[in-house]
């Protein structure tokens, strides 16, 4: 095919490398500009429509080589796909393919947590000092409902020298995934717990640690329990290594030179863990979000608190129209209506889940490649119109 890889080894090994790099860079950007919102006044494209604009999308220079939606409303689902998933075998992507979904983990803690909380294991007001009194003592005021709103001005351990020297150097090293947080523990909060809106991987983590801490269970089996089970998710973990169950959809990163590399397993999951380490399928990514965001996950009463919005605070990457924070979860406004989910992006992959309240109608959006608004900006400006062309069609059903 003529988007297959060439070139030389030294080249491609120096593209992991970079890749894994700016993996870490665009998963700690700032999130203080709101992107303006696109195609407001754009009708939404038949499903004709729509699989032209994926056609389109894995025919720029630098697109994705697959891309693949599926819409669901109640028992109906359509899958939408353009490309391919693997460029040496040139298969289409599948909806049971296994992929990276990057920061789209953070809504899986958010549920793991959740659920804690109205087990009674947790409070939302339980502070690190309570709950991991081993953490920094500056830390030790910050709440888990700071952490989940991403509130709570704890240092970005992925933003840190230390492990931007070791990821970048040796992509599939293995860290010690419970102790990610000692690469910022002799650094103080950002600002003062609370007081303003700042994404951090960090925050997750140690979400995830609080939940272990309470339990005496270790995060994966949390997962089983209080996530994958309840929903019927058979095909989604949360992996060590470097490598993906088979079949995978392949990530790429665009080389101008050498076309598309593959990255899908250049990097372990280590050092992401509860922040963007877990992998899925479309499938079992649509069952996660109309459970969590229809509210099968949570009571009422803590779902009312969930969806406590924060405008103007972004998701990474920004998903579709305007976005808000809840409590791990952020809606996307759209000029269709509302949805509710999240984004993630990481080397070869850049992802939204999204569902309606009743988590009747969903979304899942994958594309083979990384894109945020620091990595190909305009890449990203027109993948979010595309999604927001799919959350028209899927609210106007």
């Amino acid at each position: 095919m003529s988007r297959r890889p060439s070139g030389r080894a030294g080249r491609i090994r120096s593209s992991l490398r970079l890749a894994a790099a700016a993996a870490v860079c665009s998963a700690v950007l700032g999130t203080s500009v709101q992107p303006a919102q696109a195609g407001s006044d754009r009708n939404p494209p038949p499903g004709t429509g729509l699989h032209q604009e994926l056609r389109e999308l894995v025919k720029r220079p630098d697109g994705p080589p697959g891309v693949i939606a599926v819409l669901r409303d109640g028992d109906h689902a359509e899958v939408y796909r353009a490309g391919v998933a693997d460029v040496e075998s040139g298969r289409p992507p599948r909806a049971t393919d296994h992929m990276r979904i990057a920061s789209v983990a953070k809504a899986f803690t958010g549920a793991v947590a959740l659920g804690l909380v109205d087990r009674g294991r947790l409070h939302l007001d339980d502070t690190i000092g309570e709950v991991l009194p081993g953490q920094p003592a500056a830390w030790h005021r910050v709440t888990l409902r700071q952490l989940l709103h991403h509130t709570s001005g704890l240092p970005d351990y992925s933003a840190s020298q230390g492990f931007f020297d070791i990821i970048s150097e040796d992509p599939r090293h293995r860290f010690d995934s419970r102790h990610l947080l000692e690469f910022v523990a002799d650094e103080d909060l950002e600002f003062r717990p609370g007081s303003r809106y700042q994404y951090s991987n960090s925050d997750n983590i140690a979400v995830a640690l609080m939940a272990e801490a309470a339990t005496g269970r270790r995060y994966e089996s949390l997962l089983r329990e209080l996530v994958y089970e309840p929903l019927g998710m058979d095909a989604t973990s949360l992996p060590q290594g470097y490598r993906l169950p088979v079949p995978f959809l392949h990530g790429y990163q665009i080389d101008p030179e050498d076309g598309p590399v593959d990255v899908s397993e250049a990097f372990g999951a280590s050092g992401a863990w509860a922040a963007g380490g877990i992998v899925s399928t479309p499938k079992d990514l649509t069952a996660f979000i109309r459970g969590y965001a229809g509210g099968a996950l949570v009571s009422q009463r803590l779902r009312r608190q969930q969806f406590t919005f924060i405008p103007g605070a972004l998701s990474q990457p920004p998903g579709p129209g305007r976005t808000e924070a809840g409590l791990a979860i952020y809606r996307y406004t759209t000029r269709c209506g509302a949805v509710y989910g999240h984004t993630g992006n990481t080397a070869g992959y850049t992802q939204l889940v999204a569902a309606t309240a009743d988590g009747r109608r969903s979304l899942t959006f994958s594309i083979t490649t990384q894109t945020s608004l620091t990595n190909n900006p305009d890449l990203l400006a027109r993948v979010r119109e595309i999604q927001e062309d799919f959350v028209c069609a899927l609210l106007h059903r």
